[in-house]
């Protein structure tokens, strides 16, 4: 037992290793390993899976992003979907909506996680395209037991679904996924077999120029949506440079916009001006609170699809820029406020083998189930991350035709001297680069171990001064945040404060650690 009284202790591997949130996704990777698979046909295996054994948090209707360490070098995979082109503010206005709802068509940005996934194993796997989805396919075609994590917010999903979602073209929904499993029970979905059945076929171009892009296409203009098969088959993968910044000796690797990954690495830039005492103490809270408080306010008004940012990456991770904005933190709380660089519902899952190949990855329908809407016949939930474009017509965010929104999940991925340490990520909306910089910190400024690093307790900045705790934070640092002006809600959910999974390469062996607060699972051989 660790010092913060988890159960779980980091994992040895020799020669490979999976971590995520659910365990039959982490057997599934650990599957395709033995088979002779790398890094990179595991986590399509895992990721496939997840969207059969966690469909409360991603799906084939969502979005990807990963980090790849293959073959010695470092690769960026950024598989979001662009808005529908018949996508605008007129559109809203004729609708009378002065905002994106958060349910049904007018959300629905292009899924990116089938084209991903094939990109994936086209460029990297070693395995058949088939052969890696056969355990997802086998899963959701003979059923597999439900966990805990995964009940828990099944049941929340329907209750939210059932205040809000009448319309008819909600019923599929409930058709698919209305009859909530309890902790043990069986679940089968045949539909979204076949589904996968037909994108293993097709390498995945059913989805995008076949079957199942004909499914979208009728789906959406019988009820009013603007997503059409044109929009499908223009998805392309970006291969990005991963963006970084130096952190006490480690080079911290995240993806670059569209993607919120640069907060965490502008959180750590402010950070890494103070000079901790204590790993738990009042002082080191307020310090993470305010640094990564001043690194959203900057995000959230500079981040988008990079064809319409008007701040670059490099003037946003300046460290001269990120000392002026920490000579901003006092003793007490603020409300913070965007800076000027230029003046200075998720899955994740790591995967190593045994050649060195690691893979740091990401997978969302956004909230929970996405959109609310299942496509006709397929299992397929549709996401709902259009609902991050800003209606203000002075963002670089705002609305409009062939635009990646920002976006929130974000994979990491830790280096030094040029050489991998290994895969990092903690998934959860606007908590993700929040619990990067917690549990980065955790390790590098503190020396815990992967496993302690995850179980420490974390909090979440919601808005202004307000901020969530878990309940097992120190009574004193509470009352300590609390006479410094932050409101503090002790927040029971546990979702709030993200999923995590770390593996670090450790001599010839691998160290893997994963989430207690969920079904965490490390599979390793």
């Amino acid at each position: 037992m660790n010092k913060y009284n988890s159960n779980k202790t980091p994992v040895l591997a020799k020669h490979g290793v999976v971590a995520t949130s659910e365990p039959n996704a982490a057997n599934a990777g650990l599957e395709i390993l033995k088979k002779g698979g790398n890094a990179i046909d595991a986590a399509i295996a895992t990721a496939a899976a997840l969207t059969v054994c966690e469909p409360t948090s991603n799906g084939i209707g969502g979005d990807n992003f990963a980090i790849i360490w293959y073959k010695g070098k470092l690769i960026g995979m950024n598989s979001s979907g662009k808005s529908p082109a018949l996508l605008s503010m007129d559109v809203l206005k004729e609708k009378g909506l002065s905002e994106l709802p958060r349910f049904g068509f007018l959300p629905v940005t292009v899924p990116g996680v089938v084209k991903g996934w094939a990109e994936l194993s086209k460029k990297y796997g070693k395995l058949s395209f088939k052969e890696v989805l056969a355990p997802a396919i086998r899963l959701a075609k003979d059923g597999y037991k439900i966990s805990a994590t995964v009940a828990s917010n099944w049941k929340r999903a329907k209750q939210i679904y059932e205040k809000n979602l009448n319309d008819d073209m909600f019923k599929y929904w409930f058709e698919t996924f209305g009859n909530v499993p309890d902790v043990g029970d069986d679940v089968v979905l045949k539909d979204h077999a076949k589904s996968l059945e037909d994108i293993a076929n097709t390498f995945g171009d059913s989805f995008y120029n076949g079957n199942i892009a004909d499914k979208i296409e009728s789906f959406s203009i019988k009820y009013g949506g603007l997503i059409r098969k044109s929009d499908l088959s223009a998805h392309k993968v970006n291969w990005v440079h991963p963006i970084s910044t130096s952190y006490r000796g480690y080079d911290l690797y995240e993806l670059p916009p569209n993607t919120q990954g640069i907060i965490g690495l502008m959180g750590l830039n402010i950070l890494e001006n103070h000079k901790f005492n204590e790993t738990d103490s009042v002082d080191t809270y307020h310090q993470y609170i305010e640094s990564i408080k001043l690194a959203f306010s900057d995000g959230l008004n500079y981040i988008a699809d990079p064809e319409y940012m008007k701040i670059s990456v490099d003037d946003m991770l300046s460290k001269s820029y990120a000392k002026q904005r920490y000579e901003k933190i006092n003793e007490n709380a603020q409300i913070p406020k965007c800076g000027d660089p230029k003046s200075s519902g998720t899955v994740y899952l790591a995967t190593a083998d045994k050649d060195g190949n690691m893979v740091s990855f990401i997978q969302s329908n956004y909230m929970g189930f996405g959109s609310g809407l299942v496509v006709p016949h397929t299992g397929i939930t549709l996401q709902n991350r259009g609902h991050n474009f800003s209606m203000d017509e002075k963002s670089v965010n705002y609305i409009g035709p062939n635009k990646k929104p920002y976006h929130t999940i974000i994979p990491g991925f830790i280096m030094k001297d040029k050489l991998p340490v290994g895969p990092f990520g903690v998934m959860g909306g606007f908590m993700q680069p929040q619990g990067h910089l917690q549990v980065i910190s955790s390790m590098l400024d503190f020396n815990l171990d992967p496993q302690e690093a995850l179980d420490r307790p974390r909090f979440q900045w919601i808005k202004e001064n307000t901020i969530y705790v878990e309940p097992n934070l120190d009574e004193s640092i509470i009352k300590g945040l609390k006479e410094k002006g932050h409101d503090v809600i002790i927040q029971p959910d546990l979702g709030h404060f993200g999923r995590g999974q770390i593996i670090l390469k450790k001599d010839e062996n691998y160290i893997a650690a994963t989430e207690i607060r969920c079904d965490g699972t490390i599979c390793s051989y």
